[in-house]
């Protein structure tokens, strides 16, 4: 892409690598998904793997195929985000100055790694529990059947919510960095948050009570380490403040 002296790009060079790199991203994703569709055999039976045997079944003719390629596109937009990350991160990196280049990073690896590990406890931990918790009401005249598209729905929305569940104790570190939050405030208002962190799982996982406490143990959990971080984070700015 072309610059003028000083460096600059004007706006329609702007839109032009905009254009640029949003194809790339989606050819990305399309390629990942494409190749996920070859393998979604696999897929389906590591995402079904807490069902312990049980066999989905589909309701429509075409529901099957469906479900294949939604199942697709989701491993294959999971497969290609750091493509999508790095279009991203070149088109916006040559706006910031070395400092807030390393802040941006900084944060996103904070981001990627509490995402992985939410998704990671979702997978080994709550969400096997919740399947069994569900699997329990099962009976000789009670048989369990789930439809591959409403299993997918459900554990994509759970894995999800627990990816975006994660990122609490980053969020308290980065208001506490700037001032906006601190820990005399967390911990003088706990039950408050309690009650606050019991309605966002009831909104962010699938409307049951069990996924909403699965979600709440974690989240109450993740507000203690906020604490911890925002605590940190005011312990840095003393020293900062000092040194000045």
């Amino acid at each position: 892409m072309s610059k003028s002296k000083d460096g600059t790009m004007t706006v329609l060079e702007h839109l032009a690598e905009l254009r640029i790199r949003l194809i790339i991203s989606a050819g990305g994703v399309l390629a990942a998904a494409i190749f996920c569709f070859t393998r979604a055999s696999w897929i389906r039976r590591f995402i079904t793997a807490p069902l312990k045997g049980l066999p989905l079944i589909y309701l429509s003719p075409p529901e099957a195929l469906t479900a294949n390629l939604r199942l697709s596109f989701l491993a294959g937009a999971v497969i290609a985000s750091p493509l999508v990350l790095h279009q991203v991160m070149a088109f916006l990196f040559p706006a910031f100055t070395r400092r807030e280049k390393i802040f941006v990073l900084t944060i996103l690896a904070g981001v990627c790694f509490l995402f992985c590990c939410g998704v990671f406890f979702a997978y080994t931990v709550a969400f096997p529990f919740t399947i069994d918790f569900f699997l329990q009401f099962a009976s000789d005249r009670l048989n369990p059947q789930f439809t591959i598209s409403e299993y997918i729905s459900f554990a994509a929305s759970f894995h999800l919510a627990f990816g975006l569940a994660f990122q609490l104790p980053l969020l308290a570190w980065a208001l506490g960095r700037a001032g906006l939050l601190s820990s005399q405030f967390l911990r003088k208002n706990r039950k408050y948050a309690l009650l606050i962190i019991l309605v966002v799982a009831a909104v962010i996982t699938p409307p049951d009570v069990i996924s909403q406490m699965v979600m709440a143990g974690p989240l109450f959990l993740l507000y203690e380490v906020g604490i911890i971080m925002v605590l940190a984070s005011e312990k840095r700015r003393k020293k900062e403040a000092a040194k000045i």
